[in-house]
């Protein structure tokens, strides 16, 4: 099935406007999301806020809103990644995975301790040796992995979750959600209700290296046939990097306690809604191939990587875009729109080294695009 953008629109006219697009001067209007509120005023009493990493993807972003609120940051991590980042903000140099990693620790306090990049339930048993005399909050960051069953829809943060994966584990393998859940369960043992839980769905926006959101506004931009999987009206759910981190650093001002499922858009957005609100960021002729799911299936392209963040919503994965974060957005998490994602995105690809842009690490390499598309054009009808 082809729909381009008159289509679409047409359709969606037809359709009560269901999925919640209007057209404004000619143009889609890209606020599938509300607009982001105004947060709350840092608290009077700034937090010392220790980042253990901090200088890959999300960090940065928490170290930004956390200085702009009045916060003082400490960052801990080998000195490897990023390492220009932040000249003025006290940097403390440590290998995890060596003994006595932690040294350049002792000594010290802080009101809150971030850890962003432990998927080893090793780490966190260790952080928590370390530091749970030295804080008043530590803040894990966990995934919706985490959850076992993903054929329920609406799935809160007292779902069902993975067995724990094995505590001595030294790689991840396949086994990153049961892994998490043992990192959980390490948080709660060392820090008790001092601990805080964000499980994000898909992390996206500026500064990824994974490609798993940003291969839609490139491949958009570049214009063309595009296969977009399954139907329009297919969930799909992500989160703005800065999104998440604005709430974690709020979180930490509220000293909030427990788990959060941490994955938007509010309200909930659809294949059509995300491949046209990207392109109506851009000047491009990108025209969409709907392409059904059992048919991709049967030709091995796979869901979630080969077309990434679409999942066919039925069976095992019928509830894997409709997770409920209704605690969240009532502790504060607010969103972006699609629109500022989509640019910032894309502004950040273009940023990258010629070769870099060229090897997207995720999506539809252009020739097997076409295989699959002119495969479904013959097909019988």
């Amino acid at each position: 099935m082809a729909l381009d953008r008159r289509g679409f629109l047409k359709a969606s006219a037809l359709a009560g406007g269901a999925l919640g697009w209007q057209r404004v001067s000619g143009a889609l209007d890209v606020a599938a999301h509300p607009a982001v509120p105004q947060p709350p005023a840092a608290p009077g009493k700034a937090l010392r806020i220790l980042i253990l990493g901090g200088t890959g993807f999300i960090g940065p972003h928490q170290v930004e809103y956390a200085l702009a609120r009045g916060h003082q940051v400490t960052l801990f991590n080998r000195g490897k990644t990023n390492a220009s980042l932040f000249p003025s903000v006290e940097k403390l140099v440590g290998d995890r995975n060596a003994p006595d990693g932690y040294a350049a620790l002792k000594g010290r306090t802080w009101d809150v301790v971030i850890d962003n990049p432990a998927q080893l339930p090793r780490w966190v048993r260790e952080a928590g040796a370390a530091l749970r005399e030295s804080t008043n909050r530590y803040v894990f960051v966990s995934t919706l992995s985490a959850f076992a069953n993903r054929r329920a829809i609406g799935i809160r943060e007292d779902g069902q979750l993975h067995e724990p994966g094995d505590p001595d584990a030294t790689t991840v393998g396949n086994q990153y959600g049961p892994l998490k859940v043992r990192c959980e369960m390490e948080a709660r043992a060392a820090f008790g209700d001092r601990a805080l839980v964000v499980r994000p769905g898909l992390i996206v926006g500026p500064g990824d290296l994974t490609d798993r959101f940003s291969y839609w506004p490139v491949r958009i931009e570049r214009g063309g046939e595009v296969l977009a999987p399954g139907t329009p009206d297919d969930p799909v759910a992500f989160i703005d990097a800065r999104d998440m981190s604005e709430f974690m650093v709020r979180l930490c001002e509220q000293r909030a306690s427990g788990v959060y499922n941490c994955v938007g858009p509010r309200p909930g957005l659809t294949m059509a809604g995300m491949v046209y609100g990207i392109q109506a960021v851009t000047s491009s002729d990108a025209r969409y191939t709907w392409v059904d799911a059992d048919f991709l299936l049967e030709r091995k392209v796979r869901p979630y990587s080969e077309l990434p963040v679409w999942m066919p919503p039925r069976g095992d994965s019928a509830g894997w875009a409709r997770m409920d974060c209704s605690k969240a957005i009532a502790a504060g998490l607010t969103f972006r729109t699609l629109a500022d994602t989509a640019q910032a995105t894309l502004a950040y690809y273009h940023r990258q080294p010629p070769e870099r842009q060229a090897a997207l690490r995720a999506g539809l390499p252009p020739e097997r695009e076409a295989e699959v598309l002119a495969a479904w054009h013959a097909r019988p009808r």
